[in-house]
């Protein structure tokens, strides 16, 4: 059995399973946000498993399943009589209302907090950038739940890299809390963050743990179409991927060579690309243990630097997929930036 690996998240001194069980698979299914989730006992299941191989990180947010997905795992953790200090739970903010604002910000995260049946929150991450609340209003408001106990460390999600750069200097020039870790959109199908938020995040030490590791099972096939539930129904999922259909296939095919060569799985190679690019702990979603155990397996590929150059060869330059554009602008032409309307309908969120 794979023994787990850890890793400290960014310049914290907290310590993460290098991979991270993503909680959008987890919650009461309903055509207004996915079909595709899983219930309470099977949620229980996973985190079951996931514990039992050493996975200690746990991310949420509180607008998966409305809220379910916080309440199906603090409900886990208690039944499967987890410590509570062992385990590193992270949570959203921001598809809410109000957004990012100081007084969003203090309802939603007490709102997180009794859904998990919990008093702290280990990685409180902004779950995008707020074009309407000041950054200084929304970081002394996240500073101001660290001094109070009810957040460990901060976080932020998918934005532009100039936009978390600024809140960064920000938090450093008031002397409030920086955020240590990026959850960007990153995988061998879109390497977009390569040329500008990666830097940044090295730059101020902070942890990649990306979404989307296995560009929603794009890159654990051959074939790009997919007769699950969740390739059925998910429009999110399709408007993500589809338009780069033809860009991506030849990377597709080149993941399917190497994990025939090696003899594992394709979802396999595609998560060790990113331990092998030097990120902390990949989101992983997980509807079965057993996809638990795939998960962890993957930890013992390791692809040298010509693997490494064969798979990303065949990249090309993707539109965006993730950071919201400037609401009242019409965002860059191709580029995929969700509307205000959109964004709070809990289908963007990843």
């Amino acid at each position: 059995m794979t023994d787990m690996q850890y890793a400290p998240l960014g310049w914290s001194n907290i310590q993460v399973s290098k991979v991270c069980l993503g909680g959008m698979s987890f919650g009461k299914a309903s055509p207004e946000f996915h079909q595709w989730t899983i219930d309470v006992d099977a949620t229980q299941a996973v985190i079951a498993r996931a514990w039992e191989l050493g996975v200690n990180f746990i991310d949420t947010a509180n607008c998966y399943a409305f809220g379910t997905s916080e309440e199906y795992i603090g409900r886990a953790i208690r039944n499967l009589g987890i410590p509570r200090d062992r385990v590193v739970l992270a949570s959203k903010v921001y598809f809410n209302e109000g957004n990012l604002s100081a007084k969003a910000i203090a309802r939603e995260i007490d709102g997180t907090l009794r859904r998990l049946g919990t008093d702290y929150l280990d990685l409180y991450i902004i779950h995008r950038f707020d074009y309407a609340t000041p950054i200084e209003e929304t970081m002394q408001a996240l500073d101001a739940l660290v001094k109070a106990g009810k957040v460990r460390a901060l976080g932020a999600s998918a934005m532009y890299a100039y936009q978390f750069h600024n809140m960064q200097a920000v938090a450093e020039a008031n002397g409030w809390t920086k955020f240590t870790s990026m959850q960007c959109h990153y995988n061998l199908l879109y390497r977009e963050d390569e040329r500008e938020m990666i830097p940044v995040c090295r730059q101020y030490d902070v942890a990649l743990t990306p979404y989307s590791p296995m560009a929603s099972g794009h890159l654990a096939r051959p074939v790009w179409e997919s007769s699950s539930t969740r390739g059925v129904t998910d429009g999110t999922m399709r408007d993500k991927y589809d338009r780069a259909r033809e860009q991506d296939m030849p990377i597709i095919r080149r993941v399917a060579e190497v994990a025939e060569r090696l003899g594992v799985p394709m979802a396999r190679v595609a998560l060790a690309w990113h331990w092998a690019k030097g990120v902390t702990a990949p989101l992983v979603g997980c509807s079965r243990p057993e996809r638990v155990d795939d998960a962890v397996a993957a930890l013992d590929v390791h692809l040298t630097d010509e693997d490494i150059a064969y798979l990303e060869e065949p990249y090309t330059a993707h539109e965006l997929v993730g950071p919201l554009g400037r609401p009242g602008e019409k965002a860059l032409a191709g580029t995929h930036a969700p509307t205000l309307t959109e964004s709070g309908s809990g289908s963007e969120p990843a």
